[in-house]
């Protein structure tokens, strides 16, 4: 039996470690000892698309985790570098699977790792209500190609890509994980960014487009933009995000970046929008939306702090 360990045990990594842990040992590394304590006690319920509860181990300590067959890393992009600092050696005769919005995770898991990283996109979506439950919604797959750097074999990814079909995910291996991984990168950088900015889940009013104020214009236009980019990066996706995303818009589905923002935590732009923008200008190719988005979320983060530190004094009071 193969051992997975998944690091991060959201939405995605609970969707990841239960399933898992009906056809291999699952270990979770996650943050708190007391959801540990949790998924030791009472295992990890999926509702929604699919329904079981499953028993697995989990521990907050890197030094408890065995060496692993496979990793996924489910955190987001923003902890991949402290969390791979802290486990990348127990994988180093295994593989990890990077499940990270946007680009630039695998090459900070491969930085700590001797083992093959597995270039990893998914649009599977899930809401956890507990530690120990998850909501499956979207039940879709997992694009799965080698990271070329690490020296992966094809014949692996597909090995871990069966495993996963065999829990009940969806999954699918691919020689060439980029244009999935770009069409995932363009629909994701569109829909969280402009949720982070209005405050709207991922509702149909993302692909609404009769009025010249409609949302959707600028989400089509995003993406087109976004498309233009990978094009001049000789990428040809997989899939056509203007399609994922009116799928999306039916679930009003909050995305992590709403999430963030609402919390006033630290979002995934740089990885997303971001990433959209660089790339765009070490093409030399213009991409003045994602950039504008990228600036306007920075300087809505940069808000946060700028709002703490002037604070007005209380007036006081005189009788």
């Amino acid at each position: 039996m193969k051992r997975v360990c998944i690091v991060g045990v959201g939405a995605i990594g609970s969707l990841y470690a239960a399933h898992l842990a009906r056809v291999a040992e699952v270990w979770a590394l996650v943050r708190r000892e007391d959801h540990a304590a949790a998924l030791n006690r009472d295992g990890l319920r999926v509702s929604g698309a699919h329904e079981f509860s499953v028993r697995l181990r989990a521990t907050t300590d890197p030094a408890k985790l065995p060496e692993c067959d496979l990793g996924i890393i489910a955190t987001k992009a923003t902890q991949v570098e402290e969390s791979m600092r802290r486990v990348g050696h127990r994988f180093d005769h295994g593989a990890i699977l990077s499940a990270q919005n946007g680009l630039g995770s695998e090459e900070i898991i491969a930085a700590h790792t001797r083992g093959y990283v597995i270039r990893g996109t998914t649009f599977m979506s899930g809401t956890r209500h507990s530690d120990t439950h998850v909501q499956y919604e979207l039940d879709t797959p997992t694009w799965m190609g080698p990271f070329e750097p690490s020296g992966t074999r094809f014949a692996l990814v597909e090995e871990m890509a069966e495993l996963m079909v065999a829990s009940g995910l969806k999954a699918q291996a691919l020689e060439d994980a980029k244009p999935a991984q770009w069409a995932k990168l363009i629909f994701n950088a569109s829909v969280n960014g402009v949720s982070a900015l209005t405050g709207l889940p991922h509702s149909p009013h993302f692909a609404a487009e009769e009025k010249y104020s409609d949302l959707g214009r600028l989400l089509h236009e995003l993406m087109d933009e976004g498309k233009t980019v990978a094009a001049a990066a000789g990428i040809e996706l997989h899939e056509d995000p203007w399609a994922m995303n009116k799928i999306g818009a039916m679930t009003n589905h909050p995305p992590s970046m709403l999430y963030d923002v609402r919390r006033q935590l630290p979002t995934e732009v740089d990885f997303l929008s971001g990433a959209i923008a660089r790339e765009g200008k070490r093409l030399g190719v213009a991409a003045p939306l994602h950039t504008a988005v990228y600036r306007l979320i920075k300087g809505k983060q940069d808000s946060w702090s700028y709002q703490e530190e002037n604070k007005p004094a209380h007036a006081s009071v005189h009788s």
